[in-house]
C-alpha cells in the first residue's frame, strides 16, 4: 500500500483547528523539529502578537542514552510558564512517548493553567494514555513504518513514508 498525504492541505486544517483550541492568551509551543516548523507558519499564519515557543523532548526520553541530544532542537520559552495556557504542537503523534518527554520538560519551566495538544497526523498505535485535542488526520500505518514531516525551501510541506 502506498500512502499519500497532502501535508499542505492537512497543515490548513491544523490551522482550523489550532485556531479553535486557541483563547486570547494562548500561547503556542511547537516539539522540535517537525513541531517546531508548524508553529512558525501557524504564529505567522494567525497574525498572532508576541512570540511562540519551542520545546525539546529530549533530556526526558526514556530511550535518551540510546538517542542522546538532538542537533538544533533545544528549549526556548519566551513567556511564563506558571499559570499559562499552552497548546503544544507536533506533526506526528503515534505511541506518545514523546508527548510524555515534553510534559516533563514543560513542567521543569512551571505548572501551566492547561496545556492542549494539536498534531498534523495522528497515526494510532499509543503505549501511553495520550491523545490529540486536535488531529488533522488520523491514519494506520504498519509498526515498522515511519512518517516523517519535510520541510521544502520554500516553507511548504510534505511527508516523508518510510518502511514496509
Amino acid at each position: 500500500m502506498n500512502l499519500v498525504l497532502d501535508a499542505e492541505s492537512l497543515y490548513l486544517e491544523l490551522l482550523r483547528g489550532v485556531r479553535g483550541l486557541c483563547g486570547p492568551d494562548s500561547h503556542l509551543v511547537g516539539i522540535t523539529s517537525g513541531g517546531a516548523w508548524l508553529v512558525e507558519r501557524l504564529h505567522k499564519d494567525m497574525g498572532l502578537g508576541g512570540s511562540y515557543g519551542t520545546i525539546s523532548s529530549s533530556m526526558h526520553r526514556d530511550d535518551f542514552a540510546k538517542r542522546g541530544l538532538a542537533a538544533g532542537g533545544q528549549t526556548k520559552l519566551p513567556f511564563a510558564v506558571q499559570g499559562a495556557h499552552i497548546v503544544v504542537l507536533d506533526d506526528v503523534l503515534f505511541t506518545g512517548r514523546t508527548i510524555r518527554a515534553v510534559m516533563n520538560e514543560l513542567f521543569d519551566y512551571g505548572r501551566p493553567a492547561s496545556v492542549k495538544l494539536a498534531v498534523l497526523v495522528d497515526r494510532g498505535g499509543r503505549e501511553l494514555p495520550i491523545q490529540a485535542d486536535f488531529a488533522a488526520a488520523r491514519v494506520s500505518l504498519e509498526p515498522t513504518q515511519s512518517l516523517a514531516l519535510a520541510r521544502e525551501a520554500n516553507g511548504g510541506f510534505s511527508f516523508d513514508v518510510k518502511g514496509a
